[in-house]
This record gives C-alpha cells, structure tokens and sequence, in this order.
C-alpha cells in the first residue's frame, strides 16, 4: 500500500474491501485530525505511541494495544500525544476518502 501523505505531521496507507476500509494513521507528535464525524462505524486500535480521542462527552486517551470505538456521527478530534501509529478500522466503507472529499484531513485548518 502507498503511504499518502495527507497534512504535516499526518500520513495513512489504506485499503478498501466490498464493505470496509482499513488505515494505517501515521501521527507526528502534536498533529491534530480535526473535529469531524462520518457515518462510518470506527475502531481505532493504537499501535505505537499514545492518542487523545476529544468527544463531546469528555477526552479518552488511548496508548499502545488499546482500542477507541467511534460509533456512527459522533463528531471527534485527535490529538498525537506522542509519534503513533493507529490501525483504524471503518464500516462501511468510507466513500468520502474514495471520492476524494477529506479536507479535513488534506487541509486541516480550514475545518477549525
């Protein structure tokens, strides 16, 4: 898998099935995904490092072997609290990231 680098400090390597799209999220110490929600079911399963996962209902840090669920249109931010890499799975697939229409990933400052 190509490894796409999306903004500074945030890169992913994706692969899409009939019904799921599964990333490898490179995350720069201080790198921020911002806020954002999707329609997508996600578990976010930390590899390296450590994550802030910011929901509305308060923070939930994760760090190596732990697992975030996001269920569908919680609207969430990250924060890489060290250099980490996430294994993120999403159902169904994430047609937004096939079409191309992830700003908020691409051009992070225009979503804050």
């Amino acid at each position: 898998m190509e490894r796409e680098e999306m903004s500074e400090g945030i890169a992913r390597q994706v692969i899409h099935s009939e019904r799921m799209t599964t990333a490898r999220i490179y995350l720069a110490k201080g790198s921020v995904v911002p806020r954002h929600s999707h329609d997508n079911e996600q578990l976010s399963h930390v590899l390296e490092g450590r994550l802030r996962f910011e929901f509305d209902a308060g923070p939930v840090e994760a760090s190596a072997g732990q697992v975030v669920e996001i269920p569908s249109h919680v609207p969430h931010r990250v924060v890489a609290l060290e250099d980490s890499l996430a294994m993120d799975i999403f159902a169904p697939v994430r047609a937004d990231w096939l079409s191309g229409d992830d700003a908020y990933l691409r051009n992070p400052q225009a979503t804050e």
